[in-house]
């Protein structure tokens, strides 16, 4: 079963502009999916219409095979969402903000505090379970509209730029929970400008642009289509100009740094650490020197 199926779907805003011209996207349930595109292209316009804040103009839209049209409060009930704007009552206390949510979906009260005490522990809150929303930190109120749209436990959840302003800690801890929550059976869809965190989460990207989905298959794939990559390797010991003179896709950096450009039709990275090793330069770490899946979003969107 897809967690959610769009099928021809169209949105064109009262001022005429054309927001989605025909999508049609397939979400497998259990699926961590990227949702990406440049400002303007669509994306928000999905989310809202699967939330209820747009009306579609035309198309089908399905949450776990139940049609938004026909049975909107079962479609709804299925659904967590964190938007991008802080929208909680900045006056209301960590704990009556999520209770309140629990509230709107008719959870009764003990299992409601059950559900609370177990995502302020998960999500770092616990001990700010009484304190008014407005005096929390950035990171710890993007974790509380996590724990709101959670509390409910629903099969899908809506990411709009879930680690928007937050510190590294912050954002490594938030890539954790939501990983155990995928693992445990969540579905979720995230929209986000930032690409690590969409190859570090997603197993499956849809691009879209101008209203059009252009792109719609598994990270790994798409990332194959990359010709070369380029690597920042730290060394053990110092390097020689002599050393790598033989590398002509070898740069140093500095002396205890190189940057290698790999063709990946050409090379291999094994065969070239074989010929390194040879010349008594060992690799103590590598990393890529640039986001792979960067330059592939820049292409596309320029050729669509």
């Amino acid at each position: 079963m897809n967690a959610l199926d769009i099928r021809s779907l169209k949105k064109t805003y009262t001022n005429g502009t054309k927001a989605l011209k025909g999508v049609n996207l397939q979400v497998a349930q259990g699926d961590f999916f990227g949702l990406l595109g440049p400002n303007g292209a669509g994306k928000s316009t999905i989310i809202g219409i699967i939330s209820s804040l747009i009306r579609k103009t035309s198309g089908s839209v399905k949450i776990f095979n139940t049609d938004i049209d026909k049975n909107f409060a079962l479609a709804k009930s299925f659904i967590g969402i964190t938007p991008q704007e802080l929208n909680f009552n900045q006056f209301e206390t960590v704990e009556d903000i999520v209770l309140n949510q629990a509230g709107f979906y008719g959870m009764r009260k003990k299992l409601a505090r059950e559900r609370l005490d177990e995502l302020l522990e998960k999500l770092r809150l616990e001990d700010r379970r009484k304190e008014v929303s407005r005096n929390l930190s950035g990171g710890m109120k993007r974790r509380l509209m996590i724990a709101r749209a959670l509390v409910h436990k629903p099969k899908l959840l809506l990411l709009d730029e879930p680690t928007a302003g937050v510190d590294i800690e912050i954002r490594h801890s938030i890539w954790s929970f939501l990983k155990e929550l995928n693992s445990l059976g969540t579905t979720i869809i995230l929209t986000t400008h930032n690409l690590e965190e969409v190859e570090i989460l997603c197993r499956n990207i849809g691009i879209i642009n101008s209203g059009h989905l252009i792109e719609d298959t598994s990270l790994r794939t798409l990332l194959s289509q990359l010709d070369s990559e380029s690597y920042i390797l730290d060394l053990e010991d110092e390097v020689t100009d002599a050393q790598i003179a033989d590398f002509p896709e070898l740069k140093a950096i500095d002396k205890h740094q190189i940057e290698i450009n790999i063709n990946k039709k050409e090379k291999s990275l094994n065969s070239l650490f074989v010929k390194l090793s040879d010349k008594g330069i060992g690799i103590r770490s590598m990393r890529n020197k640039n986001n792979r899946l960067e330059k592939l979003f820049l292409d596309l969107i320029s050729t669509s």
